[in-house]
């Protein structure tokens, strides 16, 4: 591949961006953020729904290539970017096969559909995951923290395993077509009511949340961190951790990791309640730095 045909993730005002996924948590909340900051939006969902701050709301279902391929050129032309955030968004909700086929197969379809008819870049989510012990169905511990993303996969799930073979399309399409991709890692996201439901679930069990290492992400945290990806001017592929700095309990997370995962290694200070997820790569790569927190009532 030539340098010539290296794209940039560069967009600015007036650029268009196919947002999948935008009536997802996510996305509901991505969309009004992108067109505020002066893009043109274009959201698809797979069921009928309303996004007043879009230019353009289409309805079909990313596994299906025609539909695709129309929501990439919505005005004749091929769109300047794609953020992709539409997939079975935990597992438990349909048969293992299904999870894994479905977020496969969409993120096959747009992000490769998207390198071959030029898109300049694309972010999808991911999910921390990936790891492999959120979903594993038995306790797993990580060899250390916080976690970066040099740590690999353990996932014994369909679901943490559809998000690596994601990140791996991600790839493929960044080899193949030279368009960048960044992957974000996400943990759980919400704020609002969604986030205060699983703040109490957590206050009334804080081991229930063990295999999720208790991390978390305001929802326009992790809009902010889709913009800025969007305008950073990467090149290549990049898988990067987007999380809260701190944890979603009030224990100190340091007796956390000693009454749950005694045998990780900690290779840096843990004060206070600080996250077990490394998102210094983030910050490195586009400037992200997570701008809500809970423990502000203001926030909630």
């Amino acid at each position: 591949m030539s340098e010539q045909e290296i794209r940039r993730c560069a967009l600015g005002a007036d650029d268009v961006v196919l947002v999948t996924g935008a009536a997802g948590v996510i996305g509901k909340v991505v969309v009004p953020h992108l067109a505020d900051s002066g893009l043109r939006v274009v959201a698809v969902d797979r069921a009928p729904f309303t996004s007043p701050r879009a230019e353009l709301v289409l309805v079909g279902d990313v596994r299906d290539r025609a539909f695709v391929e129309e929501s990439l050129r919505p005005f004749g032309r091929p769109v300047d970017g794609v953020v992709h955030l539409a997939a079975i968004a935990a597992p438990g909700q349909l048969p293992e096969d299904e999870t894994l086929a479905q977020n496969v197969q969409g993120a096959y379809l747009v992000l490769d559909g998207a390198g071959r008819a030029g898109v300049r870049c694309a972010v999808a989510a991911s999910s921390v995951a990936a790891y492999g012990y959120a979903w594993a169905g038995r306790d797993l511990s990580p060899p250390y923290v916080p976690i970066d993303e040099d740590q690999e996969s353990v996932a014994i799930d369909s679901y943490g395993l559809s998000k690596t073979v994601t990140e791996q399309v991600g790839a493929f399409a960044t080899r193949r077509w030279g368009m960048p991709t960044t992957l974000l890692r996400f943990p759980f996201v919400g704020d609002g009511k969604r986030l205060a439901s699983q703040l109490a679930r957590i206050r009334r069990n804080v081991a229930g949340n063990r295999r999720e290492l208790w991390a978390w992400l305001d929802t326009r945290d992790a809009a902010y961190a889709v913009h800025a990806v969007l305008t950073s001017g990467l090149t290549g592929h990049h898988v990067v951790n987007v999380a809260a700095p701190d944890t979603s309990a009030t224990v100190p997370t340091a007796d956390l990791l000693e009454r749950f995962h005694p045998t990780t290694q900690v290779r840096a200070p843990l004060r206070g309640v600080d996250s077990l997820v490394d998102s210094s790569a983030a910050h490195r790569l586009f400037g992200f730095e997570a701008r809500h927190g809970w423990r502000d009532e203001a926030a909630l």
